[in-house]
């Protein structure tokens, strides 16, 4: 049987000092398509440890232009966060917006919405599905970081499967949920009811 994580390569790493802490970023490529990817490590860990990790793919509206219409902005800085008060941990920045559709249909998907569709409806409304993401690289890049077994932030049991599937043993979940406000509760009642992610949904009332 073929390898099916071939494609996947490492490529170079540096430090790399944040506002939380002082990081190591790592970069990847995806010589099929050349689309880049990178994991942010921070601390040490024997390979046995379960180690905290973040699945987060890109969404430059909220983790750089600081929109609140969804969470994914304030979800990166709680994991950089939780990552830091735990002593270790690693991030995985996969370069997938809007669930794999792209910046400008994630900016024509926004433009439904406004008018009343859902965002699971304005994905399927442009003729893809509610979420085309690949998780594939995130064997690579533990592997790489000699990752074995994780603690993983996520709501989404899609990321559990995908890492199980891959051989990573998800030893457990930790819930993420941060940054509801008024402007994306919406958004997230659709990702509860129609994605299958894991809120409470008390907030979202």
């Amino acid at each position: 049987m073929s390898n099916p994580y071939t494609s996947f390569e490492f490529v170079s790493r540096a430090k790399l000092p944040t506002r939380f802490g002082q990081f190591v970023i790592h970069g990847f490529v995806d010589t099929s398509n050349n689309q880049e990817h990178v994991a942010l490590s921070y601390g040490e860990w024997a390979e046995d440890d379960v180690v905290p990790i973040r699945i987060h793919s890109e969404c430059l509206t909220g983790d750089a232009l600081f929109s609140i219409k969804c969470d994914c902005g304030f979800q990166l800085e709680r994991a950089l966060q939780n990552i830091v008060a735990n002593g270790c941990g690693v991030l995985l920045y996969l370069r997938q917006e809007g669930r794999g559709i792209g910046l400008l249909n994630k900016i024509k998907a926004y433009s439904l919405q406004d008018e009343g569709y859902d965002t699971v409806e304005a994905n399927e409304h442009l003729g893809f599905d509610a979420d085309i993401r690949d998780y594939s690289i995130c064997k690579t890049m533990l592997d790489t970081l000699n990752v074995k077994r994780v603690e993983l932030m996520t709501n989404n049991p899609k990321k559990v499967k995908a890492l199980k599937d891959m051989g990573i043993d998800v030893v457990r979940r930790m819930p993420i949920d941060h940054g509801i406000t008024d402007a994306n509760k919406g958004y997230l009642k659709t990702k509860t009811e129609k994605l299958g992610h894991t809120f409470n949904t008390d907030h979202l009332k």
